[in-house]
């Protein structure tokens, strides 16, 4: 985890969730900080402060570009590199990614080879990506030649919910092999999402999920939020997540 957004916090239990990592702009970050340490609330308040001032200019970005920006975010695994294959089979407007992972260069590479634009950030050991992080991305991007630019965030339940990186919608994916109680027990994640996408749902006659009581739970914490069911398996599912992108599209103008 980060120091950055809290993660490095030391617990009751005295044990660190600690990495030496420092993100540029966003000044010095206080070791083994204690959560009821005024200072340690300050730096981080600061910290998002920065954030969200930069979040602010990649939207203005995207917005001379009239590029649509849309966050992508899920535990790993989730599907989110596959959907983004294989939405490019059945949209009608062009979209590029900036892809966030720990190392290599692997999702990236994935949608090139369906030409798809995509620039990889390597966070090393950083939990999540940030709006500086895809501030580089969006310069290195063609954004002339796309209407939709995706940031598929690193897999993670957790921080990249309280990092706004300069999109305009939220999407979270959750899958059925990850089992029902994801949307109970991350509810910061689920109450920033424009949109949930339950994913792999031709699973579910493999799996004891009850799906129609996550959703519940997931209106339960935003009950005007979007919700999709896709599998890559099933193009008309594909379909309705385009056309979900397409409606937001026109709406911006």
């Amino acid at each position: 985890m980060c120091t950055d957004c809290g993660c490095s916090i030391r617990g009751k239990d005295g044990h660190d969730h600690h990495h030496d990592h420092h993100h540029g702009n966003h000044g010095q970050i206080l070791d083994n900080p204690h959560l009821n340490d005024p200072k340690t609330i300050t730096v981080i308040q600061k910290i998002l402060d920065k954030n969200d001032h930069e979040a602010m200019h990649n939207r203005a970005h995207l917005d001379s570009h009239k590029v649509l920006g849309i966050n992508l975010m899920s535990s790993p695994g989730s599907g989110k590199t596959t959907l983004l294959e294989h939405l490019k089979d059945v949209c009608d407007f062009n979209y590029g990614v900036i892809e966030g992972d720990l190392e290599t260069n692997k999702d990236a590479d994935r949608l090139k080879a369906k030409n798809i634009q995509a620039i990889q950030i390597q966070t090393g050991s950083a939990c999540h990506l940030d709006a500086f992080m895809v501030h580089k991305g969006l310069h290195d991007l063609q954004l002339d030649d796309i209407d939709v630019c995706f940031v598929e965030n690193v897999g993670n339940l957790v921080c990249p919910a309280s990092y706004d990186v300069g999109t305009h919608l939220n999407v979270v994916l959750v899958s059925i092999p990850e089992g029902e109680d994801k949307i109970a027990k991350y509810p910061v994640m689920f109450r920033k999402a424009d949109l949930i996408i339950f994913t792999k749902v031709d699973l579910l006659p493999h799996f004891t999920y009850d799906i129609e009581k996550e959703k519940a739970v997931a209106r339960s914490l935003k009950p005007n939020v979007d919700i999709l069911e896709i599998s890559i398996k099933d193009k008309d599912s594909l379909k309705a997540f385009a056309q979900w992108i397409d409606f937001k599209r026109k709406m911006r103008g």
